[in-house]
Formats: structure tokens, C-alpha cells, sequence
């Protein structure tokens, strides 16, 4: 996977040193480490949403079928 740069003002690397400094880590590993999150996050969803499409519908199996044959008048 690409190493991704990012274009950070400097407050934001203030703010981003500061906390990576508060985990015991560089800037250089809590922005990868960031990145690493971000992207497992996406895929998750990504995933999720492959799993919530519409399916289609499954024909209806041998006792669906004999029940609505039950129900229909003679």
C-alpha cells in the first residue's frame, strides 16, 4: 500500500504531535497508524455494504408452494 502524504497545516501538527506524543509515539507512526485505521475502517464498510444489497428473491420452496395450493378454493 502507497504511503500516503498528507498536507497538514501546522496547527494541525501541532495538534496531531501532541497527541501522538500523549500515546508514546512519533508523528511519523501515529499518522500511518491513523491511515491504517482509516483504511480498515472504509473496508468494513465497504464490506457491510456489499452485504445489506437487495438479494433477490429465492423462488418459493415445496411446502410455500403446497400451502398456497391449500389455500386456493377448490
Amino acid at each position: 500500500m502507497p504511503k500516503q502524504t498528507r498536507n497538514l497545516t501546522e496547527g494541525q501538527r501541532a495538534y496531531e504531535a501532541k497527541r501522538a506524543a500523549r500515546a508514546g509515539m512519533s508523528l511519523e507512526k501515529w499518522l500511518a497508524q491513523k491511515d491504517r485505521q482509516t483504511a480498515e475502517a472504509a473496508r468494513a464498510e465497504a464490506q457491510a455494504r456489499r452485504a445489506a444489497e437487495v438479494k433477490p428473491a429465492k423462488p418459493p420452496g415445496f411446502f410455500a408452494r403446497w400451502l398456497e395450493k391449500a389455500h386456493k378454493p377448490l
